[in-house]
């Protein structure tokens, strides 16, 4: 099922976003793009399509204003981009339509750290955390705060980041997990490398928010 995006605009700075809610939605994911890239990083949406055919809702947003982003330092920036996560957070939860649904974070490289960041910032409202490729690493500090479970994805081929997303899953909470999709570089430009990354990331999601709008009910 092709759904259309509604046009938003995030936070204070009016930041343009994409925003898919599935008719009968039971989760939502909000995505953060890596360095150079913005809402429409063909990656990012097409794992986005995917957490749509298993009814989750996603939001895609640029992280940055276009001004902003032409200054190199603030692409790097996590904690101004972490912030960007938090104020998209805070955005959502004033929407009774959204405010409800267990909210889940999807990042991609430097978006992997904001993407911590957030959740670090905001335990109670973040239920999971999927990594592609990131460098969670950058988070620094806030990697010891994140109470989400989360799953860091990471190319064998892309043996750098593979060691240092290593070394960040010994600062994660449990049940956090590292996959190695077998034989990819940073991109996941090989033949079903993608693909594999939708299936890791819909299992993740499908699986905690679904748990996390179970005691919800519970409580």
């Amino acid at each position: 099922m092709l759904l259309t995006p509604k046009r938003v605009q995030i936070g204070p700075q009016a930041l343009d976003g994409d925003l898919i809610v599935p008719p009968q939605a039971r989760g939502l994911v909000v995505f953060a793009h890596g360095s150079g890239s913005s809402r429409r990083s063909p990656r990012n949406q097409q794992v986005a399509r995917a957490l749509n055919d298993e009814d989750l809702a996603t939001l895609l947003f640029d992280l940055l204003l276009p001004a902003e982003a032409e200054d190199r330092r603030n692409v790097f920036d996590i904690e101004l981009l972490g912030q960007r996560i938090v104020e998209a957070i805070d955005w959502l939860d004033r929407r009774p339509a959204l405010a409800n649904l267990p909210l889940g974070l999807f990042g991609a490289s430097t978006g992997a750290a904001a993407a911590l960041f957030g959740a670090a910032e905001r335990p109670k409202r973040v239920k999971a955390v999927v990594s592609r490729g990131g460098r969670p690493d950058l988070a620094k500090d806030a990697l010891r705060r994140v109470t989400a479970p989360t799953l860091l994805i990471v190319g064998g081929a892309d043996a750098e980041v593979l060691a240092l997303n290593r070394e960040a899953l010994t600062q994660l909470r449990k049940p956090s997990e590292l996959a190695v999709v077998p034989g990819a570089t940073h991109l996941f430009e090989e033949s079903g490398a993608l693909e594999r990354v939708t299936q890791l990331a819909g299992r993740w999601f499908t699986t905690h928010l679904a748990a996390a709008a179970k005691e919800t009910r519970r409580g």
